[in-house]
């Protein structure tokens, strides 16, 4: 039954979150300037082009969260904090009082610019799948561990060894964990196709979890399949 929960999880990230971020992405490239004379609105699909007044700009790479921000005011309707995912090349150089253009998607500020800088913020739809897809390989690969766990469990109530959680769940947990993230940000940082992640890490999984099992089972037990 437990194994049920990250199937589900799996299930809502390829069928609800990816393709949603898809969609947003497709919407945020196809989307065109407003007009001139349209009356701005929060919410609106356009991309409009907002003056901001810098209020205060955080620089500070040590904090885990909330690093790279900057509060904006001078607007009807966008006035708040706006996170980044790094310093430059425009964060860095904010310093309370300037003055910046920013673009208005959809109610959120997706990109800063100052002079001729632009910098995207967390906020800006991005084309980046692959951990997304990292994440529902992984919760997948949970999913199939737990139920391979529970058939062994129901098919031999008396000897289920070694599928327990010591000395094979755990460090199949750990191994699941460590090739989804190892397959899935390098791919993210080189922009490889997102079917390599489950294409990598699944074939990486499945070889080490039968070399785990082989060093694991007690002595003479047969092999069972994995």
């Amino acid at each position: 039954m437990l194994c049920l929960i990250p199937a589900l999880g799996c299930q809502l990230v390829f069928g609800v979150w990816l393709p949603h971020d898809i969609k947003r992405h497709q919407d945020y490239v196809a989307a065109v300037p407003c007009a001139a004379d349209a009356t701005a609105k929060d919410g609106e699909d356009c991309l409009r082009t907002v003056s901001f007044t810098v209020e205060r700009a955080t620089n500070n790479p040590g904090m885990r969260s909330g690093g790279y921000k900057v509060t904006l005011s001078g607007t009807p309707f966008w006035n708040g904090v706006v996170e980044f995912g790094d310093p430059d090349p425009v964060l860095e150089t904010l310093r309370p009082g300037d003055r910046v253009t920013g673009t208005v998607w959809r109610g959120d500020v997706v990109t800063v610019g100052k002079g001729r800088l632009r910098q995207s913020t967390s906020e800006a739809p991005r084309d980046e799948p692959q951990m997304t897809v990292a994440i529902g390989t992984f919760l997948g690969l949970l999913a199939v561990m737990g139920l391979g766990f529970g058939a062994v469990r129901m098919a031999r109530p008396l000897d289920y060894e070694p599928f327990t959680w010591r000395p094979y769940g755990k460090p199949l947990l750990a191994l699941m964990m460590i090739t989804c993230a190892a397959v899935g940000l390098p791919a993210v940082w080189l922009d490889i196709p997102s079917w390599v992640v489950p294409a990598v890490a699944v074939p990486v999984v499945v070889f080490t979890a039968r070399l785990l099992h082989r060093s694991r089972r007690p002595n003479g037990a047969s092999a069972p399949a994995v």
